[in-house]
């Protein structure tokens, strides 16, 4: 009797291509699909959805790594983004974006990323999402985003220039330096229209400063913001901190990491984002959690001197568990919304005057935001939040996940 030689047939799936544009935004990297692009059953909210974009990062990862995927083992690179047309008058395209988690099978859906909406208008321009009699043939075009997870409009200011082939380009390259960020790019100006709802404050509890315990831990005064995102800020110094602190003076703490986590915790419950602080450990991108002190001069991580002359305060501000290695774009929006309300805790760092704009240290160097709030009827209100941000496509082509992936 003959026997085979030959090993058994083993069971794969395919692996499926979807269009894809892998873009950096501000100080992030995420990747950018067009709704109709993914497949029928990703095109609405739901598991396959969140399973395809989890593989396509390469989540979960219990090596932090996310070797078989896009993401890059950090929060500014663990992102995705679904652009879409709209049906909302007055805006070009809806931008919904998830925020996924590194180690554990999650996206949260639960904000915006600001740094990537610097992306969202070159994005949308070059995915064909943006009417061609909106778009000029040199010159700045005003691209009107609605963005899907938190219900609001944003404006980015995208340059763009006729090439020698008569057709219209986003200028991607130029000389705007930001830092986080190593190669100069083009300005993108983002606009922040009316960050916090009409019929929400902009400070959940009713007041600029509030003083809440964190069981074992201490009692805090806090500044509670929900503009660009729902935000804690804190004093340095009540934390034991400098607000200097780089990401190695963090992020190998696992004592100090465990204690500012349990504070965010807390205050997202007396945020009102909480029925349970248990609800944290799912929902880690709301609120963030930053801490303020007044300008002071420090090395940044480049190895730059920041000057205590050139800033007006420094902050630094948690993402995902870790220290961001500059600054999330939306907590830059609770930043100038909070710095230009007098009596808060991140006004009071800034010298506490009458305050238009700010600009203020982070870890990688420093930024300028400006605000405008009012008092309407004894409330709060932000009417507008602007920053200079800048965008480029990394890769535009396909990406692979297996078909049994979601």
């Amino acid at each position: 009797m003959n026997q085979s030689n030959s090993t058994p047939k083993q069971s794969f799936a395919p692996q499926i291509s979807v269009p894809a544009i892998y873009m950096r935004g501000g100080t992030s990297k995420g990747t950018f699909f067009k709704l109709a692009d993914l497949p029928e059953r990703c095109q609405v909210a739901g598991k396959a959805r969140d399973h395809f974009l989890l593989r396509v990062v390469g989540s979960p990862d219990p090596y932090d790594k996310q070797i078989d995927g896009l993401g890059n083992g950090s929060s500014s690179t663990s992102k995705a983004v679904i652009l879409s047309p709209t049906d909302k008058a007055d805006h070009d395209v809806n931008y919904l974006f998830g925020q996924v988690n590194i180690a554990k099978p999650m996206i949260d859906w639960s904000g915006n990323c600001g740094n990537l909406t610097a992306a969202v208008g070159a994005c949308a321009i070059n995915m064909g999402l943006v009417a061609a009699d909106r778009i000029p043939a040199n010159g700045i075009c005003a691209v009107r985003i609605w963005q899907e997870n938190i219900g609001k409009t944003i404006i980015a200011h995208v340059p763009v220039y006729t090439d020698d082939n008569q057709k219209v380009q986003v200028q991607e390259t130029g000389d705007f330096v930001l830092d986080g960020v190593t190669f100069p790019a083009a300005e993108v100006k983002v606009e922040f229209i009316d960050p916090v709802d009409g019929d929400s404050a902009m400070f959940p509890t009713g007041n600029l400063v509030d003083k809440f315990d964190v069981p074992n831990i201490g009692s805090f005064d806090a500044t509670f913001i929900s503009a660009g995102i729902p935000t804690i800020f804190l004093k340095a110094d009540d934390l034991g901190l400098t607000g200097t602190e780089l990401q190695s003076d963090v992020n190998s703490d696992t004592n100090l990491l465990a204690k500012l986590e349990a504070i965010r915790a807390h205050g997202g419950e007396a945020m009102g984002l909480f029925k349970d602080i248990s609800e944290a450990q799912t929902r880690q991108h709301t609120p963030k959690l930053a801490w303020v002190a007044p300008a002071a001069s420090y090395t940044a991580s480049s190895g730059s001197n920041v000057s205590a002359d050139d800033i007006d305060l420094v902050v630094r501000a948690m993402s995902m568990g870790q220290l961001h290695h500059a600054m999330m774009g939306t907590a830059a929006v609770a930043i100038a919304a909070a710095a230009t309300t007098q009596g808060t805790l991140v006004n009071q760092a800034a010298g506490a005057g009458k305050l238009s704009e700010v600009r203020f240290g982070h870890p990688s160097g420093t930024l300028l935001v400006g605000g405008k709030t009012e008092q309407v009827d004894e409330r709060w209100q932000a009417k507008k939040v602007s920053m200079s941000r800048s965008a480029r496509r990394i890769m535009v082509g396909e990406v692979f996940v297996p078909a049994d992936a979601f």
